[in-house]
């Protein structure tokens, strides 16, 4: 027993070397009496996690043609998860199914992507911090779902406290020239979220938390506001290895040889790959110009590309779409501009791990998977994107007098930052920080 008061009174002491939002969060952790009596939930909290995470339920009419037979089995059925376990699509054959009805194509017309004829989709629970899901057990606690553990330990509380914003990952935020009704859509949904989180809270302002691709649509959407409505509604933002518009060569390997974050191990890494060329989203973040100049990106016996070759290097992939023309569909990064979301914000990173720099397809065969030579980053976004990206980002909020903190961390992945309890523990003292 006294062995027990000595350690706690020497665990006391070493707490108070500790700044003090990691401080409260330890004792916390550590403490027999639980949470509540050391920390209070003030702010909401908005979560959103990564590319792979949000689940789509499709359903089927009568305008559907399945290319195969049994692709046409649930139609008038109702609503299906279409995109929420991968063994489930091992085990009832649908992957091609899966490819066909994940599809889009794109309407000359509305300058816009749809669905094909006869499917419609929908993104499930809304507003739920349960609203993102690991598709296979590989990783339990991918997709925020063990941050999310932690804020519920603390006393957050789904639908009260804690919100989510899941998305389509098919579709690509509004931008000048390129509309998305979905994604407008979203934002709009998005906005009404925020408003309500906040009015359950007595008005308090929220956190955003978001997560790769989750982060990227968290600063879109902010930007995408007033500044006025964003000064009252949003307290802090937490960008966990947000992907930035400067770039990332993962983009470049995943139009080359099919999507790295949708892969079945029973299927050929190729096969999906025309379903991702279908999507707005596949040509965001594309290696700009202004961070990687003319340095090869894909290096071929016959043939180089750089950042300012994408045009001739998607057709020498075969990018195609029925109805799309990529030379006039396709955002080059050529005029790179970087809108600082002028709220406080946190930005955390990892670094030191071997990241693709370039991809080595030297027979020109793009059907097999390349060969590649790696330089520094998270293990998916090019750490010198990320310096490129912050550091303007930390401009414009210097510019104004708004808090802005960068926070990289050594040896930690983009897949992990909010699992390795390093990580993990810096992430929630700065949360908690944000929530003083």
């Amino acid at each position: 027993m006294a062995m027990n008061t000595a350690f706690l009174g020497l665990l006391q002491l070493l707490l108070l070397l500790l700044p003090p939002s990691l401080r409260d969060y330890l004792w916390a952790a550590t403490s027999h009496h639980g949470v509540g009596q050391k920390l209070q939930v003030y702010h909401p909290i908005i979560m959103s996690a990564g590319i792979s995470c949000p689940v789509l339920e499709a359903r089927l009419t009568d305008a559907y043609t399945p290319s195969l037979p049994h692709c046409g089995e649930l139609k008038g059925k109702g609503w299906f998860p279409l995109w929420n376990s991968k063994q489930d699509l091992v085990d009832h054959d649908y992957i091609s199914c899966f490819e066909e009805q994940m599809s889009l194509v794109f309407d000359p017309v509305t300058n816009d992507y749809k669905n094909r004829p006869g499917v419609e989709t929908r993104v499930p629970d809304f507003g739920s911090a349960y609203g993102f899901s690991y598709k296979d057990d590989s990783c339990p606690f991918c997709c925020n779902i063990k941050l999310r553990d932690e804020l519920e330990t603390l006393g957050y509380r789904d639908g009260d406290t804690l919100f989510g914003a899941p998305y389509d990952i098919r579709h690509a935020p509004p931008s000048p020239g390129h509309p998305s009704k979905v994604s407008s859509d979203y934002f709009a949904r998005l906005k009404d979220l925020v408003q309500n989180a906040s009015a359950k809270n007595e008005n308090r302002p929220v956190i955003f938390v978001g997560h790769s691709f989750g982060g990227k649509l968290i600063l879109d959407f902010v930007n995408s506001t007033p500044l006025a409505w964003r000064k009252q509604f949003i307290k802090h933002l937490v960008l966990l290895s947000p992907t930035p518009s400067t770039g990332f060569m993962e983009v470049v390997t995943n139009l080359a040889s099919g999507p790295s974050c949708i892969h079945f191990d029973a299927a050929p890494h190729l096969a999906l790959r025309t379903m991702w060329w279908s999507f707005a989203s596949s040509l965001l973040s594309l290696p700009s110009q202004a961070v990687f100049a003319h340095e090869p990106l894909i290096v071929t016996k016959h043939r180089n590309y750089s950042a300012y070759d994408y045009q001739h290097f998607l057709a020498a992939v075969g990018f195609s779409m029925e109805g799309m023309l990529p030379s006039t569909k396709l955002a080059l990064p050529t005029n790179l501009i970087i809108e600082a979301p002028m709220v406080p914000t946190t930005y955390l990173s990892g670094v030191g791990i071997q990241t693709i720099k370039q991809v080595v397809f030297w027979d020109g065969n793009f059907d097999i998977y390349p060969e590649s030579v790696f330089g520094d980053g998270d293990g998916v976004v090019n750490w010198n994107s990320v310096l490129v990206f912050v550091n303007e980002l930390k401009r414009q909020h210097s510019s104004e007098n708004i808090l802005f903190k960068f926070i990289k961390i050594p040896n930690v992945t983009h897949s992990e930052i909010a699992i390795q309890d390093n990580s993990l523990k810096i992430i929630m003292a700065e949360i908690l920080e944000a929530n003083s």
